[in-house]
């Protein structure tokens, strides 16, 4: 298949992996922003594949495990309700929030429905006049035009009845909170390719200035994940620190004109929360006062929310890049995707789930003890659920 087969080729992947070692001289510390990201390269095990001095950090890439907890309980308060028809991405269901998930929601009666396309939310609300429709709408700069498209339809079309939970965050702004953060190790960015196709790449000069670290614009096949590593050490090692689109053939340094009219017209820009990060500034999207009768908060006047995230968990720090998924004293063992204590077990592209996937068998769970202490005998990982191991590029079944 045309751009999939030609980025998972075994020998161009050797040869861009010779590069890398050959130019790494001194230890590098990269940050991949995109949950897609993340998962091919543990998949495919490209950080171990990598020099030992080059290091890969997980950042906030995943769109659902961004979401923040007071989000997700407005979300369950809705869908409770008896006139509503609460639809969402099925990633959505099983992340939990305070004491409980959309899954559970359903199971008590609520009227939760998956649903593939914010459009066919605005169809059952065209079908169901009686009903109060509310579509979940979460994600980066990719998914967010889509849902400004069906919030410009429904205003167009009159129908009264459909409205959206609006959680929609940026991610130059969270690089930019990421590089403030006195923790800090990251000394470059692989930036999300399908963000950068809807933004285009004007705001990552000034960051990448500013800070002086090298962006790199990559894909999400592994021959891309390498191309966007070695395009990133190259200039570390030669004190650059420019942006570079390691994805052309998806994006154009002005982005897409039309997604970008369409979000200026429904959206405006907003301080928004992060799961486990906290409240970053101008970092996300409300809808404008032009569309504020369909926005969900307003209409049902979602208050008095009181949150608690688990004790136990610490995606927050995975989130951060501060701790490796396997790290966390829950990971594998009370935390798990059937009982998971955080949305980064959740998601499709929460860095957990991909170590629970891929690396199960290779990293144990840490002990109970916190980062100091000595720690206890880990909880065992339950035997129901069945682990893969990590895929190496030379032996990947698809390349």
């Amino acid at each position: 298949m045309k751009y999939i087969d030609e980025f998972q080729d075994p020998a161009l992947a050797r040869r861009l992996l010779d590069d890398i070692h050959a130019t790494v001289t001194r230890p590098w510390a990269l940050m991949e922003v995109c949950g897609g990201q993340t998962h091919t390269i543990i998949r495919h095990g490209i950080d171990q594949l990598l020099p030992k001095q080059l290091e890969l950090i997980h950042g906030p890439g995943c769109p659902v495990c961004v979401t923040p907890l007071e989000v997700i309980d407005k979300a369950l308060e809705i869908a409770s309700r008896p006139e509503v028809i609460f639809c969402s991405f099925g990633d959505m269901l099983r992340v939990p929030g305070t004491g409980r998930d959309l899954f559970q929601v359903r199971s008590e009666g609520g009227d939760v429905r998956v649903v593939y396309s914010p459009l066919d939310a605005l169809k059952i609300a065209q079908q169901n006049p009686q009903h109060q429709v509310v579509f979940f709408g979460i994600g980066f700069e990719t998914t967010a035009p889509p849902n400004a498209m069906t919030v410009y339809q429904a205003k167009r079309l009159g129908i009264p009845n459909f409205s959206l939970l609006v959680s929609h965050v940026r991610v130059p702004p969270a690089i930019e909170a990421i590089m403030q953060s006195p923790s800090c190790r990251v000394q470059g960015f692989l930036a999300a390719g399908h963000v950068c196709s809807v933004m285009g790449t004007r705001e990552y000069p000034e960051l990448a200035a500013r800070h002086r670290v090298p962006i790199v614009v990559t894909g999400f096949e592994p021959l891309d994940i390498l191309e966007g590593v070695r395009r990133a050490v190259r200039q570390l090692e030669r004190g650059e620190h420019t942006v570079e689109n390691a994805y052309a053939r998806a994006v154009r340094p002005e982005g897409n004109s039309a997604a970008l009219a369409m979000l200026e017209d429904v959206f405006e820009v907003t301080d928004r929360a992060w799961r486990g990060i906290g409240v970053i500034p101008d970092s996300g999207w409300r809808l404008s006062s032009r569309y504020r009768e369909y926005d969900a908060e307003y209409r049902f006047s979602v208050t008095g929310i009181n949150t608690r995230e688990p004790a136990e968990c610490r995606s927050g720090e995975v989130l951060q890049g501060l701790l490796k998924p396997h790290e966390c004293e829950a990971f594998g063992g009370l935390c798990t995707p059937r009982t998971p204590l955080g949305a980064t077990m959740v998601s499709s592209e929460g860095a957990c789930a991909a170590y629970y996937l891929y690396r199960r068998l290779e990293t144990p769970p840490a002990g109970k003890a916190g980062k100091a202490g000595k720690a206890e005998p880990a909880v065992p990982a339950a035997p129901a659920e069945p682990a893969a191991t990590a895929v190496p590029l030379e032996a990947s079944p698809v390349a």
